[in-house]
């Protein structure tokens, strides 16, 4: 199995996670990156197999027929059908129409909000950004509600934390951090941040930011060992 992501691929860190998370074999294959955030050059089997071009890509070629895929989501459902333990969308029916939901609100809804911030680094008091950062916020109290009775978003640990997560971490890079006026995300964030497939990945992310001279978030500067 491989498993084709990029140093500051959201998408492709959260494939990563799950893949670690169900604890299965795979060889991560990161894809060539350029200073303007695009993955060049291409590589021919992402190039191949994503119309779009982009991570994350799977390839898993360990039966007798090999499976091809890209989308983070698809690659969580293909996950999951290979390997059903340790389970990541929740047991019951409604939970799991819930808790997919989310995932999607966090890759559709959130993460087009902090998309539009990625050209606004400069102009963050534009209209445009203050607007951007308000979506993010009302988005956040959201997610404080759904734990106001639980530890994670849908109930039980689930792809839909790992989604969230993942864009929370690109928010607070651009300009869209959680504040105190969520104190159980902020909890949560913390929980889900020091599981071990979670901080394999996001550590090394925030070490590749570094070795940029890109900022990195206060909450992942412990992943970077200690400072001379």
């Amino acid at each position: 199995m491989r498993l084709f992501s990029g140093p500051l691929s959201l998408f492709g860190a959260k494939a990563q996670i799950a893949a670690l998370e169900k604890r299965l074999v795979f060889e991560l294959v990161m894809v060539p990156f350029d200073r303007n955030d695009r993955y060049r050059p291409q590589h021919p089997d992402v190039a191949r197999i994503n119309p779009k071009g982009q991570v994350p890509v799977l390839i898993d070629a360990r039966g007798a027929e090999v499976v091809e895929i890209f989308d983070s989501t698809q690659i969580f459902e293909y996950l999951e059908d290979l390997q059903p333990e340790p389970a990541l969308w929740p047991a019951s029916v409604a939970a799991r129409a819930r808790a997919r939901q989310l995932e999607l609100l966090c890759d559709e809804v959130l993460f087009a909000q902090v998309l539009k911030l990625f050209g606004l680094q400069d102009a963050m008091d534009s209209d445009a950004a203050r607007a951007a950062c308000a979506a993010c916020a009302a988005f956040y109290e959201r997610l404080e509600a759904r734990l106001a009775d639980q530890e994670f978003l849908a109930g039980s640990y689930s792809y839909a934390d790992i989604a969230c997560y993942m864009t929370l971490v690109f928010a607070e890079r651009k300009g869209a951090p959680l504040t105190p006026a969520t104190p159980r995300l902020m909890a949560w964030r913390e929980r889900v941040g020091a599981r071990p497939a979670v901080a394999e990945v996001v550590g090394a992310m925030a070490r590749f930011l570094a070795s940029q001279n890109r900022p990195v978030p206060a909450y992942l500067q412990h992943h970077l060992g200690p400072q001379d």
